[in-house]
C-alpha cells in the first residue's frame, strides 16, 4: 500500500529516469529476469497471505466465532431505518 501511495507522487519523467538508471545498472538482458523474480516474490507473498487468512478463518470456525460482523451491522441499520420510517410516517400523516 505504501508503494502504491509512493507511485502516485512520481511523475512520468521521473519514472523514465528511474527506468534509464535501472537499464544502465542491470543491462537489457537482466531486466526480464529481475521482473520475473519480483513477480514470483509477489505471488509467494500473496499466497502466504491467503494461507494465513484461511488458517485464521478455520481456527475461528472451530472455536465457534462468528466472522460475519457485517450481518450484525446490517441488522442494526435495518432497525434504525424501520424506526425512522415509523417516525416519518407519523409526521407525513399529520400533514
Amino acid at each position: 500500500m505504501i508503494a502504491q501511495t509512493f507511485i502516485l507522487f512520481i511523475s512520468g519523467a521521473e519514472i523514465a529516469f528511474i527506468m534509464l538508471i535501472v537499464l544502465m545498472v542491470f543491462g537489457a538482458d537482466k531486466i526480464p529476469e529481475i521482473a520475473r523474480g519480483m513477480g514470483k516474490g509477489m505471488r509467494q507473498i500473496r499466497d502466504a497471505t491467503n494461507d494465513i487468512k484461511s488458517e485464521i478463518t478455520k481456527s475461528a470456525e472451530k472455536q465457534g466465532i462468528d466472522l460475519d460482523i457485517t450481518k450484525d451491522i446490517r441488522k442494526e441499520i435495518g432497525n434504525v431505518k424501520d424506526e425512522v420510517e415509523e417516525i416519518t410516517g407519523r409526521i407525513k400523516r399529520k400533514f
